[in-house]
């Protein structure tokens, strides 16, 4: 944890905030914080900055922040046909980490039916993956997810309310691509658009087209969808 992440709601009226679980046993252990100890802290969603450490306990802390500081912004939006849940588990922290702001999870020919009723899609259990990801990078603003099963949907109806942008980019390792393509400047962040391990079809890859998207390739090789995304957004959006 390069950044120790506070909710809104767990800092009270008189400023302070008593924590427990991972984030007290990482302050206490592995960097042995003790009263009078600053710590770089944040609020999700919020300013940046620094807590003191008023108090701590068997698995509690106690600091007062003072965040002032505004978080780093999203460098990239996600359309993702996603992968296997066990993959898109371990790729959350990651996206969270490279600072993807918007995320829709679109259904593609290739993405495995059963994802639809992953227990991974309930906010309850991919919202603490995202956090420890933004602690990891020390900053603040949290992915937002959107489930569309619809991808033929999602294009015409929603892509430009949701993810403004003239820099629209489609992985696919097959036909026009080039490693050496620069971003537009035209405003709005870079969308990025990843397909399943098995890759978009050429249907798919039309529609994309139809609004804006250019082929992007990083080469023969075919690779993981958490491996793509990590090397795509260090050369096209970090």
């Amino acid at each position: 944890m390069n950044r120790i992440l506070l909710e809104k709601t767990e800092i009270g009226e008189d400023g302070t905030a008593k924590i427990g679980g991972e984030r007290a046993r990482h302050i206490l252990d592995i960097l042995h914080s003790r009263p009078g100890d600053t710590l770089k802290t944040g609020e999700i969603d919020g300013l940046a900055g620094a807590s003191e450490v008023l108090e701590t306990g068997d698995g509690f802390v106690v600091l007062r922040p003072h965040h002032e500081t505004p978080a780093l912004p999203p460098a990239f939006d996600l359309v993702l046909a996603p992968p296997r849940p066990r993959v898109f588990k371990r790729l959350l922290p990651q996206l969270a980490s490279l600072g993807a702001g918007r995320i829709a999870l679109v259904g593609a020919q290739k993405v495995e039916k059963d994802f639809w009723g992953a227990t991974i899609l309930k906010e309850e259990n991919y919202r603490p993956l995202l956090i420890d990801g933004l602690m990891q990078s020390g900053t603040c603003a949290l992915p937002q997810i959107f489930v569309r099963r619809s991808l033929r949907s999602f294009l015409q109806d929603e892509l430009d309310r949701l993810m403004p942008s003239a820099r629209r980019i489609i992985a696919h390792p097959y036909g026009a691509g080039d490693a050496k393509h620069e971003t537009s400047e035209a405003g709005g962040r870079l969308v990025l658009a990843v397909g399943p391990e098995g890759g978009w079809t050429d249907a798919e890859v039309a529609q994309f087209e139809e609004r804006g998207f250019s082929r992007y390739s990083l080469g023969a090789r075919i690779l993981r969808t958490d491996t793509a995304i990590v090397a795509l957004a260090a050369r096209l959006a970090l």
